[in-house]
């Protein structure tokens, strides 16, 4: 394994300018077979980067993390959200052991919490062919010297506000690119993973507003996430219920 884990981190890294996303790059990559594991593509600027369910990731030039890593998937294809567990617990890992004075968080499923601000988050996109989890495609946004962020992003931050510290971009892109390797590729069990996903899960035991897409708003008390990515919270007549991202939302307040 350590020999597998050492030609993947050997992979090359590609560094652009510009780029409409680094997902679609890298897409594009497994599209020409072309792309390997560990293949990672780190820009400067995108000008079309992707987030969760379609939304915009909007960047100043330089000033944020903006990377692809091309995996092959050595976990089972019902595993998905374990996978997608190693990838964001090695990024809180890395920004916790950066800062002490931060409190890291992970906002289900997969936003970066430092502070009770969002600093970033995780776009995964799979590749699949035939029943076969032939790819998966790590997209990070993660902001990093931003003084300020656009008034709009009232919940958001960046590594400088919360710190003061201009924390060099490329070496902590490379650093995150390490740990998220490893942990996919070694990482092997899924009680474990999920102890440390839920050991940094956001608003844990507290009550927490969501919505659907009616607009309807209601609050539960947050439990922890299960193996298959449900949500499971506590709702006011004490049942316990597990939501699903997308269906149920979560509301900052």
């Amino acid at each position: 394994m350590a020999l597998i884990l050492q030609t993947i981190l050997d992979a090359p890294i590609i560094e652009l300018d510009t780029i409409d996303s680094t997902n679609n790059y890298a897409m594009r990559l497994i599209d020409a077979d072309t792309a390997q594991p560990g293949m990672t593509i780190l820009a400067l600027q995108q000008t079309g980067g992707k987030g969760q369910r379609g939304r915009t990731w909007l960047d100043v030039p330089g000033q944020s993390i903006l990377m692809s890593l091309i995996s092959v998937p050595m976990h089972k294809l019902d595993e998905q959200f374990i996978f997608n567990a190693c990838v964001i617990t090695g990024i809180a890992d890395v920004l916790q052991g950066l800062n002490e004075n931060w409190d890291v968080r992970i906002k289900w499923p997969n936003d970066i919490i430092v502070n009770d601000k969002k600093a970033g988050g995780v776009l995964i996109e799979n590749v699949l062919r035939g029943s076969k989890w032939s790819y998966s495609i790590i997209g990070i946004g993660l902001n990093v010297l931003q003084s300020k962020l656009d008034e709009s992003l009232v919940y958001g931050t960046s590594l400088k506000i919360e710190s003061g510290i201009n924390y060099p971009v490329q070496e902590l892109a490379r650093q995150l690119r390490s740990e998220i390797l490893k942990n996919v590729y070694t990482i092997d069990n899924k009680t474990y993973i999920m102890k440390s996903y839920n050991d940094y899960l956001f608003h844990k035991g507290q009550e927490q507003a969501f919505y659907d897409a009616n607009g309807t708003t209601w609050k539960a008390r947050v439990i922890d996430v299960a193996e298959n990515g449900l949500l499971r919270v506590q709702l006011a007549d004490g049942s316990i219920t597990g939501y699903v991202h997308g269906v149920a939302n979560w509301k900052w307040e």
